[in-house]
C-alpha cells in the first residue's frame, strides 16, 4: 500500500470501512439523481480526503520541483495511479468529484487563480476559461455528466480550504511576532521560511508561496507585494490596507534576509569548530600526529571564517537596529503629526478662546437668572401660607406630645408603687413565721429576731 492510501485510511473514517470504500471507488455519478444524499456524501468524503492529503504534501506531482505542494492539487494519471488498489482498482467517479468542487469554488484552476484581477470572493467572479473548457469536456463525456466513462483529466487546482487556513495562520503569526514597523517586512524567501513553523510544514514550494502571496494581497488585502523585488509588507494595526512598497522596504527586507541567512551559517561553523577540535584531540590520543595537524588546520580555517561571519552579522545587525529605530521614529512623528492636526481641528470647532469665554459668561448669566427666578418663585409661595394655622397645628402637636409623656410617667409610677407593695407583702409574710424574742434559746438568735422586726417595721412606715 502506497503512502497516500495509507494516509487516507488512517486519517479519514470513510476510507476504513470495506463497504464504504467500495462505494467511494464505484461509479456513483448516477446517484446525483437517484440518491442525491449518497452522491454528496461520497463527493464530500473524496474532497475531504484530497484536501487533507494535499495539506500533508502527499499528492503526487509531475512538477520538476522536489518540494511538495500543500495548496495546489494536481489531477491526472499520477493521482489516479496513486489511488489505485489491487482489490477495487481506480476510483471511477473522481473526475465528477473534481468538477463538482470547481463549480462550488472549493477548487480553483491554478492558472485562472494567479491571473485573476479581482478577488475570488467577488460574487460575480468565475474563471470563465475553465467554465468554457468544463462545459466542452462534459459534452464529450470526459468529466461530469452521466456518460459511460469518467476520466480524471490533468489539471492543477488551488485547494481553497488549505489556502485560507494557511493565510489565517500567517496573519496570526505576524500579528503576534511583529513588534515594530520593520518586523512586518519580509522578502519572499524569508517569509516562506518563517511561516514553515506556523503552518507546521517542512517547506513551502514556489507554487505554494506564489498562491499564498496572491491570496493575501488580492483576496484579503492584508499585504503589499512587489513581485519584481519579492518584497512583502504586512499592514500595521489600524490600517485599512497596507501601504505601498517603497525603496526603504526593499532594503529592510534584504537586510532581514541577510541576517536570517548568516545566523544558521554561524551555528554550522560553531559546530564545525567543535567537531574538528574533538577530532584533533582523538588523533593526539591515538598518536596520529599527522591527522591531528590536518584537523587543527581545518579548525583554524573554520575559526577564521566564523570570526568573519560573526563580524559581518554584528555589522549588519547594527545597521538594521539603526534603521529599525529610525523607522519607529518616523512612525511616531507621523502619529504625532496626525494628532496635532486632529487637535487643531477640534480647537477650531470650539471657535477659539474668545468664543469659549463668551460661552462661559453666557452660562454664568443664565445660571444667575435661574437662581433669581427660583428665589422669586419661593417668595410667592411663602406669601400664601397662613401662619396662624401653622401655630395652631404646632400647639396641638406639642399638647399631644405632653400628654403622651405624662401618660408614660403615670404608668411608670404606678408600676413602681405596685412593685413596692408586692415586696412589703412578701416581708410581712416572712414576719409571720418569726419567733418571739423571749422564746429563743440563744442571745444570737434573739438579736437576729429583733433586727428583722425592726426592719419590717421601717418597711411598713
Amino acid at each position: 500500500m502506497n503512502e497516500l492510501l495509507e494516509f487516507l485510511r488512517t486519517h479519514d473514517e470513510a476510507f476504513r470501512s470495506r463497504a464504504r470504500l467500495a462505494s467511494l471507488y464505484s461509479d456513483f455519478r448516477n446517484q446525483r439523481h437517484t440518491n442525491p444524499d449518497g452522491y454528496h456524501a461520497n463527493a464530500s468524503a473524496w474532497m475531504r480526503a484530497l484536501t487533507a492529503a494535499a495539506n500533508a504534501g502527499l499528492i503526487p506531482s509531475s512538477s520538476a520541483s522536489s518540494q511538495d505542494d500543500h495548496f495546489v492539487l494536481q489531477t491526472g494519471e499520477e493521482l489516479a495511479r496513486a489511488l489505485q488498489t489491487q482489490e477495487l482498482g481506480r476510483p471511477l467517479a473522481l473526475g465528477s468529484v473534481i468538477d463538482e468542487a470547481v463549480r462550488k469554488k472549493e477548487l480553483i484552476p491554478l492558472k485562472e487563480f494567479l491571473e485573476a484581477k479581482e478577488s475570488v470572493y467577488a460574487k460575480h467572479w468565475l474563471p470563465t476559461p475553465w467554465q468554457v473548457m468544463s462545459w466542452g469536456l462534459r459534452q464529450l463525456g470526459v468529466i461530469g455528466g452521466d456518460s459511460s466513462e469518467d476520466k480524471l483529466v490533468k489539471g492543477e487546482f488551488v485547494v481553497m480550504a488549505n489556502l485560507e487556513a494557511a493565510a489565517k495562520a500567517a496573519l496570526d503569526h505576524v500579528s503576534k511576532t511583529a513588534s515594530s514597523h520593520t518586523a512586518r517586512i519580509f522578502s519572499r524567501d524569508l517569509l516562506a521560511s518563517t511561516l514553515c513553523n506556523a503552518l507546521n510544514v517542512t517547506s513551502l514550494s514556489q507554487r505554494d508561496t506564489s498562491v499564498l502571496l496572491m491570496h493575501l494581497a488580492r483576496d484579503q488585502a492584508a499585504i503589499a507585494y512587489d513581485p519584481a523585488t519579492g518584497t512583502v509588507k504586512f499592514h500595521a494595526p489600524g490600517e485599512m490596507k497596507p501601504a505601498s512598497i517603497e525603496q526603504e522596504d526593499i532594503t529592510i527586507a534584504s537586510l532581514r534576509t541577510l541576517i536570517s541567512g548568516l545566523e544558521p551559517q554561524i551555528q554550522q561553523l560553531i559546530q564545525r569548530v567543535s567537531e574538528l577540535d574533538a577530532k584533533a584531540r582523538e588523533a593526539v590520543a591515538k598518536k596520529q600526529n599527522a591527522a591531528a595537524k590536518v584537523a587543527l588546520r581545518q579548525k583554524k580555517m573554520a575559526e577564521t571564517k566564523l570570526q568573519s561571519r560573526t563580524a559581518t552579522l554584528t555589522q549588519v545587525e547594527e545597521v538594521y537596529a539603526k534603521i529599525e529605530q529610525a523607522a519607529d521614529q518616523v512612525e511616531i512623528v507621523r502619529v504625532m503629526e496626525a494628532s496635532s492636526t486632529t487637535l487643531r481641528s477640534l480647537n477650531q470647532k470650539t471657535g477659539g478662546v474668545e468664543k469659549v469665554q463668551d460661552v462661559m459668561e453666557n452660562l454664568r448669566e443664565s445660571m444667575q437668572d435661574t437662581q433669581e427666578m427660583s428665589e422669586a418663585i419661593g417668595e410667592v409661595g411663602a406669601g400664601q401660607i397662613d401662619e396662624g394655622e401653622v401655630d395652631d397645628e404646632l400647639e396641638a402637636l406639642e399638647r399631644a406630645e405632653r400628654e403622651k409623656v405624662e401618660e408614660a410617667e403615670r404608668k411608670e409610677r404606678e408600676a413602681r408603687e405596685e412593685k413596692e407593695a408586692e415586696e412589703t407583702r412578701k416581708k410581712l409574710a416572712e414576719l409571720e413565721g418569726l419567733k418571739n424574742p423571749d422564746e429563743v434559746s440563744s442571745p444570737q438568735e434573739a438579736e437576729e429576731v429583733k433586727r428583722r422586726l425592726e426592719a419590717a417595721g421601717q418597711s411598713q412606715q
